[in-house]
């Protein structure tokens, strides 16, 4: 590709102030605006209509610096870690994915620190600085804080009262014959029972393995009081293990009257349910005889700038576009997530958000996630079993050894 060469004069003053003028390629870019910078943006099919519009106000900021060419490409924020490690070098590059994969993508050198980090932890909440951060540096700019889950409810079949316990809901539900739903399925939402028992699970030092003791036969609450308790809950009539696909539908369809769920759900409840949507922190459950507080996992999305990228000062700039304050406003107002800008955060139209203000009210008790690759299995097996109402009738503590020992595995 061919360079414009700076002037002498403009070198110097470059050199000298370094205002408006960077290195290399910042500098050719800003030159006469004639150089091709071609970028490509991963993220959810869900948000290719909010990027579409975020990457036109983009190009027209900094029109006549730069030929632009960005191409959004569909990809789920599960699953990009995997696939750009796969390829570093043919990857996005700018990214949208889950904090839970920032210390491997760290790791894996796909990451550079942001340059800017103070200004952007300044503006950013504390909790989604630190899913941004691997020890004190920030590797992503934070983009949600809404990666979470809650209880949405309907107040027309569930009292104030009853919504605040599990046994309260489900007495409910089973009076009316509705459901109230889990997806024991996931792992993620398993992960609710154990939480707030002293019974911990979380990534080792090695950054890849777990440790879990969930299966412990001692303290206050050992493993077997949630293992039964959950099997008490899935023999109730009125709950229903169902994945979150298939909650959606029974709102929909009237069956289903409450539900643990996040926020991407906000909008077809409040469209199916209208004045009568409820949503709170998660509700207490019976364990061992006493009210134990469910517990969740939390987490944000983040914005990622591929260290890989040809054009590295552009695909920053980009980065930080998507995640200013002006575009998390747009993504809450388009897609209804929650924002990690503290200025928005704290605005009037956040606060008004039944679903925020619920995941709010839980965020007490999160913790964010972070877990190894073996947690997930064996967990979904374990919890699969009971949602079936423990079929194989194997003691609950042989399936508690059995799960820990493959969450721990090597």
């Amino acid at each position: 590709m061919k360079r414009k060469i700076c002037s002498l004069i403009l070198g110097a003053l470059c050199a000298v102030s370094l205002v408006g003028c960077g290195l290399g390629e910042e500098k050719e870019a800003a030159d006469t605006g004639q150089k091709k910078i071609a970028l490509t943006v991963w993220a959810a099919k869900e948000d290719e209509e909010l990027m579409g519009q975020i990457i036109q106000s983009f190009e027209k900021q900094y029109q006549g610096q730069a030929d632009f060419q960005i191409t959004f490409q569909e990809q789920g924020e599960s699953q990009c870690k995997d696939v750009l490690i796969g390829g570093l070098e043919e990857g996005a590059d700018v990214f949208t994915f889950a904090d839970d994969q920032l210390n491997t993508l760290a790791a894996a050198g796909a990451l550079d620190p942001v340059k800017n980090a103070d200004e952007i932890k300044n503006k950013s909440l504390p909790a989604a600085v630190e899913a941004a951060s691997v020890g004190d540096t920030l590797y992503a700019y934070p983009l949600t804080a809404d990666n979470g889950y809650f209880l949405y409810y309907n107040k027309k079949y569930i009292s104030d009262k009853q919504v605040k316990t599990l046994d309260g809901i489900l007495e409910a539900a089973a009076e009316q014959g509705k459901k109230f739903v889990m997806d024991w399925s996931s792992a993620w939402y398993v992960y609710s029972f154990f939480g707030n028992t002293n019974l911990t699970v979380g990534l080792s030092d090695d950054g890849i393995t777990n440790y879990c003791t969930w299966n412990a036969k001692d303290g206050e609450i050992k493993g077997v009081d949630v293992a039964q308790a959950m099997l008490k809950l899935s023999g109730s009539k009125g709950f229903d293990n169902r994945t979150d696909e298939e909650f959606l539908a029974g709102v929909k369809d009237g069956s289903v009257i409450a539900g643990v769920s996040g926020v991407w759900n906000a909008v077809a409840i409040e469209e199916a349910w209208g004045a009568d949507t409820g949503a709170s922190k998660l509700p207490t459950y019976t364990c061992d005889g006493r009210q134990i507080q469910m517990a969740s996992f939390s987490g944000c999305k983040l914005i990622g700038v591929n260290a890989y990228s040809k054009h590295p000062v552009w695909a920053s700039r980009l980065a930080e576009w998507i995640t200013n304050e002006e575009n998390q406003r747009l993504r809450f107002e388009m897609r209804g997530q929650g924002p990690s800008d503290l200025t928005v955060a704290d605005s009037a139209e956040i606060k008004e958000s039944p679903a925020i203000a619920a995941l709010l009210a839980q965020s007490k008790y999160a913790q964010l996630q972070r877990v190894g690759g073996k947690f997930w299995d064996p967990v979904s097996e374990f919890a699969g079993n009971l949602a079936a109402g423990n079929p194989s009738g194997e003691s609950l503590q042989k399936q508690l050894d059995k799960m820990t020992e493959g969450v721990c595995e090597r």
